[in-house]
């Protein structure tokens, strides 16, 4: 991101909470990879990844004046939304049923792509994962990680301590070495 437009977030954010489209397009537009990334990992879906932040980005929109000139919380503010999003995909009847429909046996070269510590992630919890997720993978430092969660910051740091040791727990010996 651009130091100029740095330093004009604060009033893009003034004119996006006014209603101002294109404002809210160029604040949230640096957010999407991050975001993607985080419902990729919480969904091990793409096209569902797709659609949480796509959802999100929407209820970001509507919910923009919740803000209210805070430019600082914009980041956890957004990701807390498509966490959130991740969490009620993943509570709806029909993802189990569609997941169990889709489930088809790896390609051998597929196999071998897929990291050891990627489905050590994916055995974990989604509430599990996303701290991890959002502390090592998005490098969120933990104030940020704690607004995402809202909580408090020493609580935030309990539960990517408590995943990070149930990680470590969950990984074979062969997968470590």
């Amino acid at each position: 991101m651009s130091a100029a437009l740095m330093e004009q977030r604060p009033q893009i954010l003034a004119r996006a909470v006014e209603g101002d489209a294109e404002s809210f397009s160029r604040l949230i537009e640096p957010l999407l990879d991050p975001a993607y990334r985080l419902a990729a990992v919480m969904l091990a879906d793409r096209s569902a990844a797709e659609d949480a932040v796509q959802e999100g980005a929407i209820k970001a929109w509507r919910k923009v004046r919740q803000l209210r000139g805070d430019i600082s919380s914009l980041r956890p503010w957004f990701l807390s939304i498509v966490a959130n999003e991740c969490r009620m995909a993943r509570r709806t009847r029909w993802w189990s049923v569609i997941k169990l429909a889709d489930v088809t046996a790896p390609a051998a070269d597929e196999r071998e792509s897929h990291s050891d510590l990627r489905r050590a992630l994916l055995r974990l919890s989604p509430d599990e994962r996303l701290p991890l997720v959002l502390h090592f993978y998005l490098d969120l430092p933990l104030e940020e990680l704690a607004k995402t969660l809202g909580v408090s910051p020493s609580a935030a740091k309990s539960r990517v301590y408590r995943a990070a040791k149930r990680l470590r727990a969950d990984l074979t010996i062969e997968e470590v070495f």
